[in-house]
């Protein structure tokens, strides 16, 4: 299950966390490419959540939002998906970190 943070991190067109934040002139940010695909498809440069038109012929970068999910991306491969525990050791088995939880429930 998604936490809070990472649901605020996530592009609404593909729910995965922003790559290359674009700010639209609404202040929805998308994925820079999942924008310029959206307006490909649907052959007009409006914004995907709430439909307004966008004035700019080049969406801003939003720095502050890349940067942050940068840092939460970085922070999150030190963590257990399963458990939110630090991955403190390595799995032969499986060649993958594993956290103490995932080593002692096998």
């Amino acid at each position: 299950m998604a936490s809070n943070l990472e649901e605020e991190l996530s592009c609404p067109v593909c729910r995965d966390i922003f790559r290359d934040p674009v700010l639209l002139s609404c202040s929805h940010s998308f994925c820079r490419a999942c924008l310029n695909r959206w307006w490909t498809q649907k052959q007009v440069r409006k914004c995907p959540v709430c439909n307004c038109d966008s004035d700019r012929k080049e969406p801003t970068c939003n720095l502050v939002l890349k940067n942050t999910c940068e840092a939460f991306l970085l922070e999150r491969e030190d963590v257990c998906q399963l458990h939110s525990e630090k991955l403190k050791l390595f799995c032969l088995d499986h060649q993958q970190p594993v956290c103490l939880i995932c080593r002692d429930s096998r």
